[in-house]
């Protein structure tokens, strides 16, 4: 029976076949993940059609030599992959366009002048677009910490602690409960700064009325999960109120109704048009949501720009946002699973106004 990878290797090749290519070389750290289960760093891959060769070195030979479905080819100082390469009868072979440097192009074609390197856009990313179970389960359980986080964080928040206090808590709790890694740098802001989409934990003191945003994830097994609450420290004003229940009904609404066969801009249009019609058009400048797996932004993107129909079996997040510059900013954000018939989501942590 085969296991996950091979199958990942068997739907590779049927690409290769389609680009008329014969042979593929992996250097992408994740898109190594997606054949190995662990992760990339200094290892690489050579995929033909009856061959695949994992790359490396000795400090990872142990490792390597677990992969069963893969040879084990270890560099070291007068054997190099450009030996494989020379090695081998492949002519044509592809090489990842957005993953690849030019310096290592250009070393390709001087040690291997009788092989011809054609950059391709990366396949690897469309093949990783539609997730299998195993990367659905443990979306599923990155995503159910980061829930347990958020409602530990609602305990913790309170006036006189810092954004690098309160992140360094939500960092430590997700990791102590699960969490392998972070899916990204934590976005955990208040007051003013919440009208950074991206603003950074700073020695910034929450205060009484304030707004907390926080953005943030974890990986376990590897994948990514993705979530943005925005709460109240304290009574927040009318404005606030209003801004954050507007915000609301378009991240709702765009979760009622996102499913397969929409296009991107089609699923982006659910939230925007929302806030448009209520005047705040202007302060949400990003897209609605993009897809994550081994890495925090993946295909697809629910964005203007997006004409191509978004595909069953996809994880993308849905995270409108109001931001006033100076004043205070509004994301919501979960993190669901594409179907034919709407979407699952995996993020259940309550969504309406909470003042703590």
């Amino acid at each position: 029976m085969k296991n996950r990878f091979e199958d990942r290797l068997g739907r590779l090749r049927a690409e290769l076949s389609a680009r008329d290519l014969d042979g593929f070389y992996i250097c992408g750290e994740p898109n190594v993940a997606y054949f190995t289960g662990h992760k990339g760093n200094d290892c690489f891959l050579y995929v033909t059609q009856q061959d695949a060769y994992i790359i490396t070195d000795f400090r990872y030979r142990e490792m390597a030599q677990q992969f069963t479905w893969l040879q084990y080819y270890e560099q070291y100082s007068g054997k190099t992959v450009y030996d494989l390469l020379n090695s081998r009868p492949e002519k044509k072979i592809g090489v990842e366009k957005d993953r690849i440097n030019y310096a290592q192009v250009l070393a390709f074609q001087e040690k291997c002048p009788a092989k011809e390197f054609v950059p391709v856009e990366d396949i690897v990313l469309a093949l990783r677009e539609v997730k299998d179970e195993f990367e659905i389960e443990a979306t599923k359980k990155a995503c159910a910490v980061a829930m347990k986080a958020f409602d530990h964080m609602c305990g913790f928040l309170r006036p006189g602690l810092t954004e690098k206090q309160a992140a360094n808590e939500l960092e430590y709790f997700m990791k102590q409960n699960g969490a392998d890694d972070l899916s990204f740098d934590t976005i955990l802001i208040t007051g003013a700064k919440t009208s950074l989409p991206h603003g950074v934990p700073g020695d910034d003191v929450i205060k009484k009325g304030d707004f907390v945003t926080m953005d943030y994830g974890c990986k376990v097994d590897g994948y990514c999960s993705d979530e943005t609450r925005t709460v109240a420290v304290g009574q927040p004003t009318q404005e606030m109120i209003d801004v954050y229940n507007i915000v609301l009904e378009a991240q709702l609404n765009a979760c009622n109704n996102i499913k397969a066969g929409l296009t991107g801009k089609e699923c982006d249009a659910l939230a925007r048009d929302i806030i448009v019609k209520a005047g705040y058009g202007e302060y949400f400048g990003h897209s609605l949501g993009h897809g994550t797996g081994l890495e925090i932004h993946e295909s697809p993107r629910y964005a203007q720009t997006n004409n191509d129909p978004i595909k069953a079996g996809t994880i993308v997040s849905i995270e409108p946002g109001i931001y006033l510059p100076g004043k205070f900013g509004v994301r919501i954000e979960d993190l669901a699973l594409v179907t034919e018939t709407g979407i699952i989501n995996f993020v259940t942590a309550p969504k309406e106004l909470i003042i703590l």
